[in-house]
């Protein structure tokens, strides 16, 4: 390390840990290997048990050499990610699909072991991570969403992935400029002035004592900041001429979903690039609701996510659109992440377990078994570039566990987990 400087923009080489939620599952024949000519399903066919498909039980690694249509957007950091399938969460009868494949994601508990809920949620793995790696840092833990939409038709379980205990919810910011102003500022800021140039200011002093490579770096973090600003008051203005506007849906609706998933995204970016968090979690968007949007030009006219999903067969080229639109978010931020160096030459991406994964295996059928899941970066300590096809009925607990003890937890088990998955580990 040339300078002390370094140390201000990122917490060195600290363990991350950051989950990407896609709501309402994936389209099965565009995800998964294997399945492009499997039948699509006739409508909703309610929860089931097991999977369609029948699996081959036996465990499978191979090297992840041809991607799906809808991972496709992967392809040039294919070597960086694993391809986990296999894995189930155990359905509890007598509550909706949709909450818990949300709510219970990152808990995991078995179904009818948590008194006085009617799901089976616990204390989620971003918080027992966090209890140990979130000490030093000014946020244990952040909640990123991409539901920008008020018109709360659910409960909080279907909008949140991140609980402090049962029935305790981690309240996930929504809008890019409070996420913002929690990062960034302090009660001593005043409201109406800049926050980045208020940074800036102490940032040109500070500079002019670092070495030249952090130095760049220096820049190179603090334009990112301002790119960020620049977005947010592009989009806040868009939003605003947009309300002046007679819609069916609400003008949200309309807004460029694309970018406003990449402003959070960068946001969550720096917000673990800088030290603030290592921990944080990023919903996509919310499970069930008919909230509608535009998807960057996909479509003619804002569409329901959910909504589609129930009418896959009539539907299918839409959502496999969708999908692969929820990829390439996924993409860009591994992409991001990839390229912000540490202070060892290691990248952020690197000391960083970033997972995509969704509570429900297919969005039609209601399955919670093999779920559609990618575990990206995690440097030396993870074999990447992989296709692990799990045993049929392996709890997605041991992913978790996997993970937990990767970031330093010392854990024997976690939830309803049968042990390691230990084909991940290099």
């Amino acid at each position: 390390m040339e300078s002390l400087g370094s140390q201000s923009l990122a917490s060195g080489t600290a363990k991350r840990m950051a989950h990407f939620y896609v709501p309402i599952g994936v389209v099965r024949r565009g995800f998964f290997p294997g399945e492009a000519n499997g039948t699509i399903p006739k409508g909703n066919l309610g929860n089931i048990a097991r999977s369609l498909d029948k699996q081959d039980p036996h465990f499978k690694a191979c090297p992840l050499d041809q991607l799906t249509p809808t991972m496709a957007p992967l392809a040039e950091l294919k070597d960086k990610v694993n391809l986990i399938t296999g894995m189930d969460r155990t359905f509890q009868q007598g509550t909706d699909v949709h909450a818990q494949c949300a709510s219970c994601y990152l808990s995991s508990a078995p179904p009818y072991t948590i008194k006085g809920t009617a799901w089976p949620l616990d204390r989620t793995l971003d918080h027992l991570v966090a209890d140990h790696v979130g000490q030093k840092t000014p946020f244990a833990t952040l909640e990123f969403s991409c539901n920008s939409h008020r018109d709360n038709k659910e409960s909080i379980y279907f909008d949140n992935i991140s609980w402090y205990g049962t029935g305790h919810l981690a309240p996930s910011i929504r809008d890019p400029r409070k996420m913002y102003r929690r990062l960034f500022s302090t009660r001593e800021i005043k409201r109406h002035r800049d926050v980045t140039d208020l940074v800036l200011e102490d940032a040109r002093s500070m500079k002019r004592d670092l070495a030249y490579h952090d130095g760049q770096k220096f820049a190179e973090y603090f334009e990112s900041i301002r790119a960020i600003e620049k977005q947010m008051d592009r989009l806040e203005a868009m939003k605003g001429e947009l309300a002046k506007v007679s819609f069916d849906e609400p003008p949200e609706a309309y807004l460029p979903r694309g970018e406003y998933i990449r402003l959070m995204g960068d946001l969550m970016v720096v917000a673990l690039q800088s030290g603030l968090t290592n921990v944080a979690t990023f919903m996509v968007g919310p499970e069930r609701w008919d909230t509608p949007y535009l998807f960057d030009g996909l479509f003619d006219k804002p569409m329901s996510h959910h909504g589609m999903s129930h009418n896959q067969t009539k539907m299918i080229n839409q959502l496999l659109k969708v999908d692969r639109f929820h990829m390439e978010q996924y993409a860009y931020l591994l992409r991001k992440m990839d390229q912000v160096l540490e202070a060892d030459g290691s990248t952020l991406l690197d000391n960083t377990l970033f997972t995509y994964g969704s509570g429900l295996g297919d969005g039609s059928t209601h399955q919670y078994n093999d779920l559609p899941i990618i575990m990206a970066g995690g440097g030396k300590q993870v074999k990447t570039g992989q296709h692990l096809n799990l045993p049929e009925g392996t709890p997605l607990a041991n992913l978790w566990l996997t993970q937990a003890r990767m970031m330093g937890v010392t854990m024997e088990r976690f939830a309803d987990s049968t042990g390691e998955i230990n084909a991940i580990r290099a």
